[in-house]
């Protein structure tokens, strides 16, 4: 983890007409660390994030990536800045191999990201590309498997191929596990920890499994009712009362 900032919140607000989801939260994302947002359901952790990812823009307050103010680039402008992200619900073309699926996703980057009709084989270096996304995700061996015939477990190691395809710096996992059975979890775990650690990458990510959560985390931000609780390493927030008050209560101490 890095002491520089990478991306920046500064008293971010979104209200739903009198219905105030984040209110005046701000957090900073250090480079090259591993930083989730936690909370009970209506905390206010998955608005914050679309904030961030400009899927949702806030009614007050500014982001900024690397120094730059991003508040109103638009997902795709973003992607070529170096962000990347996942959804909750799995977001993948069906009909379309694992290869073809992680390729189109390298060439949307490149400059060849209009010319969508011509054959693979034009565009040798996307194919090498997907390759290497494709065994760094383990779909090793599923290449020509279309997608809506993978088991979900394998469709979640794909979207995160698609994500990594663009060479991102930094990666917006929105609850990567949902859906995968706990036996599947300690994989796409070690994956993701390869990915950004060993790949010096940065990530944010919403996710509701406390194990994974505490096991990950470089730095977890905690909401409540639309604020910022806490904010501090897995232990500290784990030890932090306010915290056990409003979200962990006992749960924590069966995971320690």
């Amino acid at each position: 983890m890095s002491n520089e900032t990478i991306l920046e919140a500064q008293h971010l607000r979104k209200a739903f007409g009198g219905l105030v989801a984040v209110d005046d939260v701000s957090v900073k994302i250090a480079q090259y660390s591993m930083h989730a947002i936690i909370g009970p359901n209506g905390a206010g952790k998955t608005t914050f994030f679309n904030l961030l990812s400009g899927t949702m823009p806030p009614t007050e307050g500014k982001v900024f990536y690397k120094g730059h103010d991003i508040t109103h680039l638009a997902p795709q402008r973003r992607a070529h800045l170096g962000i990347g992200r996942s959804f909750q619900i799995t977001n993948i073309f069906a009909n379309l191999t694992v290869l073809e699926n992680i390729r189109l996703s390298a060439q949307a980057m490149g400059k060849d990201n209009f010319r969508l009709l011509k054959l693979a084989d034009d565009f040798p270096s996307y194919v090498e590309k997907a390759a290497a996304v494709i065994e760094e995700v383990g779909l090793s061996g599923r290449e020509y498997v279309l997608a809506r015939n993978l088991a979900h477990g394998e469709k979640r190691k794909l979207e995160l191929g698609i994500m990594l395809a663009s060479d991102p710096e930094l990666l917006l996992f929105d609850e990567p596990t949902a859906g995968m059975s706990s036996e599947q979890v300690p994989e796409l775990i070690d994956i993701i920890k390869h990915v950004v650690k060993d790949n010096q990458r940065t990530a944010i990510l919403v996710e509701h499994r406390m194990d994974m959560v505490m096991s990950i985390s470089d730095v977890i931000t905690v909401m409540s009712q639309g604020k910022l609780l806490a904010e501090g390493t897995p232990q500290e927030i784990a030890g932090n009362p306010l915290v056990q008050k409003a979200y962990l209560g006992d749960l924590y101490g069966e995971l320690a």
